[in-house]
């Protein structure tokens, strides 16, 4: 039996529909053919195996302890997802009647290592051939089954990718329990996670919050002279120009190229203002602006949200009901906003669809030629998927709900705008020079909307005033500075995070780090998270109350900001994805180790654990209504043991003192100075026994003193 594994069904389905008939369903395969042509196509739902938890390399490592860190296990495990375990059964009963597999998963990092990890676990001797599909229409599905290549030309891949796999688990998982255990110790709550993308994405944050909360405003200065040709014979055209400072004016700038010193300022207008000067450039011009690309999965989490504040979930959620549910879509997850070649022949079939679905686009249609071809179909850059557009589906499976409406709705504008005019901008510039100083007039208009047509306004966006157009001047020409006046302007903080606004950071985490070589490959990689996981690491970062909403702001909580502190750079930066990813592409050349990757990692993780967090080494200010461990009076903090509930000191295990809850709140709520046991000092509890109440040491079994009670108090003359 010839065995094909897709990645995901839709694509399974695609090489069944390229095979010969005839076909049978079963659960979680389809049969193709008859006979020697026969074969059977099954999938993946992703990665059917998971890193196994610690606790299947050590028992010990089932609790939370410092002394068990780090943990590197010495012999790689996985184990089955409890969510997809029916279809790896089916895949495992598939693979040991198999001849000859062929691995059809996307043709990336991981869309080789999950097919590659199943084989291994369930192991096989059947020869395994690799198939490349990016593009679902039949004639390119056909193209690709027919030239397999062997699966051992990718094992590189596959080993970057599982390289990848082991260091996440390595990284996250020893620091999230480091950094908890640490904060415990302080007398925090709660679990503090740490993650190679998760966590500079909240730094990201708490740095914006910290440079908005530390902003102080500084006055700055801009310089407006009012200006007109000198030419007697027509009437003279006004025009307003704003001051460009030159090189001699650097030192009195701040870093936005700002005049900060007023007296310059104004010293600038008594030298310009009434003296003739000449236009040293004159440049107008129409400009063509091509359509943007269809959308890759960001570029429409972060358009939604601009235009509706839709979190970058939801949108998720809702681009995978219409590709799911309503099959209006083509698959959501993609970071690719390029389309194969062979789609541009169902130009005319989607956009009538889009028509029946969307009848409001209609209007559009008229303006649009089905013939023009934009930059967006270009093979060469189409990778494991293409750009997301409308299918050819005439009708939802029931009725839209308003979200889906709307992201059906922009998916399709983008579409449809490749078909049409590009945009025409008409842009003027005059420069005029007087004495040494330099001042600019700009203007820009659309003289022809083309794609523009389809775009959606948000309702921030406020309708730039009517100004006069520049006159038509040309260089060389005289010109006269009427006035000129100083306009005193206050600089602003940046704007707090919102979902579009950090996914577009995340997209483009570049711009934020500040060596060159690792900017550079950031800039070739896909930036923090893929895809398919931004999403779920915003998402994630709100359920650990690690970040908040503040409207349609995104703010860090106290939480998040005391963790990032607490963290050293190369943990709350996103240099380490740039310096990954660089490796795990060497990785995929041949040109670096996995093991070297791995153990360099190791020895990181481990300098990092035995160096300890600033705040766990600094000891906080006593608080004098906190609970005190009566061993070393550092905080108590309260757990849940085998006999109930009791405090614990947040220096275990360094220390191990406890006190029953009873010391922290006596019975009448009164609040009282427990009283000292006689022999070691610790406080003394109240127990009951057969015998009745009596008094014992809170630090049994170190100490065995006992008292009898006295109406609810220790009787300090009866020692036991």
């Amino acid at each position: 039996m010839h065995l094909y594994i897709a990645e995901k069904p839709s694509l399974a389905r695609a090489i069944a529909a390229a095979l010969p008939g005839p076909y049978q369903k079963g659960q979680g395969y389809i049969r193709c053919g008859k006979g020697q042509d026969a074969a059977t196509v099954s999938w993946c739902i992703g990665h059917l195996l998971e890193p196994a938890e610690p606790a299947r390399y050590n028992p010990a490592w089932q609790k939370w302890r410092l002394e068990h860190l780090p943990m590197f296990p010495e012999q790689w495990q996985l184990t089955p997802k409890d969510s997809v375990k029916q279809q790896l059964n089916v895949l495992q009963s598939l693979i040991r009647q198999a001849d000859t597999i062929t691995h059809a998963g996307d043709p990336d990092r991981e869309g080789q290592l999950l097919v590659d990890e199943v084989l291994r676990f369930v192991g096989t001797r059947a020869p395994v051939q690799r198939v490349l599909i990016n593009d679902l229409t039949p004639n390119a599905v056909a193209r690709a089954i027919q030239s397999p290549r062997d699966n051992r030309e990718f094992r590189r891949l596959s080993h970057s990718a599982q390289a990848r796999q082991r260091a996440d688990w390595l990284y996250g998982l020893n620091l999230t329990r480091f950094y908890t255990l640490s904060y415990q110790q302080q007398g925090e709550q709660g679990v503090y996670s740490v993650g190679r993308v998760q966590t500079p994405v909240l730094g990201l944050v708490v740095e914006r919050d910290n440079t908005i909360e530390n902003f102080e405003p500084k006055p700055w200065y801009r310089i407006e002279g009012q200006f007109h040709a000198q030419d007697e014979e027509s009437d003279p055209q006004p025009f307003t120009a704003r001051w460009l400072p030159g090189e001699a004016f650097q030192e009195h700038l701040d870093e936005e190229n700002r005049l900060l010193n007023r007296d310059i300022a104004e010293q600038v207008v008594r030298e310009v203002q009434g003296r003739p000067g000449t236009v040293t450039e004159a440049r107008f011009r129409d400009r063509p602006e091509p359509p943007p690309l269809p959308f890759s999965l960001s570029a429409l989490q972060i358009e939604a949200g601009r235009l509706y504040r839709m979190a970058a979930k939801d949108v998720l959620d809702t681009a995978q009901s219409l590709y799911e549910r309503h099959q209006l879509i083509t698959y959501p997850r993609s970071d690719c906003r390029y389309l194969p070649e062979e789609h541009f022949g169902q130009a005319g079939q989607i956009m009538r669809s889009i028509c029946r679905v969307a009848p409001e686009l209609e209007a559009f249609t008229p303006a649009l030629d089905t013939s023009r071809r934009s930059a967006a179909w270009n093979d060469q850059k189409v990778d494991a998927h293409h750009a997301i557009i409308p299918t050819t589906r005439p009708s939802p499976n029931g009725k839209l709900t308003s979200a889906e409406a709307k992201i059906y709705g922009l998916i399709s504008r983008y579409y449809l705008m490749q078909f049409a005019d590009q945009a025409i901008h008409r842009e003027g510039r005059l420069t005029v020079t007087v004495q040494e100083h330099r001042f600019r007039a700009t203007e820009t208009a659309v003289a022809q909307a083309g794609w523009k047509a389809l775009e959606i306004k948000s309702r921030e966006e406020q309708p730039e005033p009517k100004k006069s157009p520049l006159p038509n001047l040309e260089k060389g020409e005289p010109a006269i500075c009427d006035s000129a006046e100083v306009k005193e302007r206050k600089t602003q903080p940046p704007q707090p995070f919102t979902d579009a606004t950090l996914l577009s950071a995340m997209t483009n985490i570049a711009r934020f780090v500040s060596d060159a070589e690792l900017r550079k490959t950031l800039r070739e990689t896909d930036g923090l998270g893929t895809e398919a996981t931004r999403a779920s690491i915003l998402d994630t970062l709100f359920r650990r109350e690690y970040l908040q909403r503040d409207r349609r702001f995104i703010r860090a909580t106290g939480k998040g900001k005391a963790l990032i502190s607490a963290l050293p750079d190369s943990i709350r930066t996103p240099d380490r994805t740039a310096v990954w990813e660089s490796t795990l592409e060497a990785i995929h050349r041949g040109e670096a180790d996995p093991r070297q990757f791995i153990a360099g990692l190791q020895e990181e993780i481990a300098a990092l654990i035995n160096r300890g967090p600033a705040e766990a080494d600094t000891p906080s200010e006593p608080d004098e209504q906190a609970i005190h461990c009566p061993k070393c009076r550092a905080p108590m903090i309260q757990r849940d043991g085998k006999f109930g509930a009791f405090f614990a000191c947040t220096r275990y295990p360094r220390c191990k003192g406890t006190r029953p809850l009873e010391d922290s709140q006596p019975e009448d709520g009164t609040s009282q100075k427990p009283t000292p046991c006689p022999h070691c000092f610790s406080p003394l509890v109240r127990r009951h026994s057969k015998k009745g109440w009596f008094w014992g040491c809170s630090n049994f079994p170190a100490c065995r003193q006992t008292l009898n009670d006295d109406n609810g108090k220790p009787a300090l003359n009866s020692q036991q």
